[in-house]
């Protein structure tokens, strides 16, 4: 991490989407400004704690999933937010003791709590990078991912709620494509987001409050989802609402409550790359 990264303020003028998932998550790293715009969604999408909750959840399974059955070794995860253990590398290196995980992200905060990111097992690596899924040729260009991640071998390619951040005229699928494109056989995508299908007028109202906050969003639907895994294989169940993919692989988080689809409102997927 250099200095002028560590040196970068921290913009409180305005709330960031990865503090306010913090606030959804109930964590404490977020500022009033974030909770008062988390608060706003909130009281439209009363939900909101709920899907940011499975999203969790299944980034918890997928993982899991892909180290027990699918051999995967290395993760590269953009998008990560503000820590929650437990961390994708904590899930990962309790299945493979020598796993590796090279985590991205571009809020200044998360840098701050890094440290949290990279209390590896011994057997295994983690690092972290500032770097933005809207330039994916610096991330895969970065030095530190060199040195923690193999190119040459099965790399999972995480992406939870990341990919509804970046609209249609930011190339979206281009973005994903580049960055599949660059990991071999075998690697893996493992992707969510958030979706409109159950409750559009609700849904509307959350793009306005994100986008009023100076956060362009753009919610898909399940078929425009699927588009990002063209070309994969698709483990069952498919693309299917968060709770729905995998409900019995443990994750340590089981709904308290009988959940609804459109309480998640989640589209969930993982794909292996032939």
């Amino acid at each position: 991490m250099s200095s002028t990264h560590a040196a970068r303020g921290i913009d409180t003028s305005r709330p960031h989407s990865a503090r306010m998932y913090d606030y959804y998550l109930g964590g404490k790293d977020h500022f009033d400004i974030d909770k008062q715009a988390a608060e706003t969604v909130a009281a439209a999408y009363p939900g909101i704690f709920v899907c940011a909750r499975e999203n969790r959840a299944f980034m918890h399974r997928a993982t899991r999933v892909l180290a027990q059955e699918h051999g995967i070794r290395q993760w590269l995860d953009i998008g990560t937010g503000i820590p929650t253990e437990p961390n994708l590398h904590q899930v990962a290196q309790s299945v493979v003791a020598e796993a590796r995980v090279v985590y991205a992200d571009n809020d200044p905060l998360v840098l701050k709590y890094a440290e949290r990111l990279m209390r590896s097992t011994p057997q295994g690596r983690t690092t972290y990078i500032e770097a933005d899924v809207n330039d994916p040729e610096a991330l895969l260009n970065a030095p530190e991912l060199a040195e923690v991640l193999d190119l040459n071998r099965p790399v999972a390619l995480s992406m939870n709620a990341l990919m509804h951040f970046v609209t249609d005229a930011q190339d979206p699928y281009g973005i994903v494509g580049r960055l599949l494109g660059a990991l071999p056989s075998g690697s893996a995508l493992a992707l969510s987001h958030c979706t409109p299908d159950f409750d559009p007028a609700t849904w509307q109202k959350v793009t306005d409050i994100y986008t009023a906050a100076g956060t362009p969003v753009q919610f898909r639907s399940q078929k425009d989802v699927a588009r990002f895994f063209d070309g994969l294989d698709v483990l069952d169940p498919g693309i299917t609402v968060g709770h729905r993919w995998r409900p019995d692989a443990p994750n340590g988080d089981e709904p308290a409550e009988e959940l609804t689809d459109a309480t998640v409102s989640l589209w969930t997927g993982v794909g292996i790359k032939p």
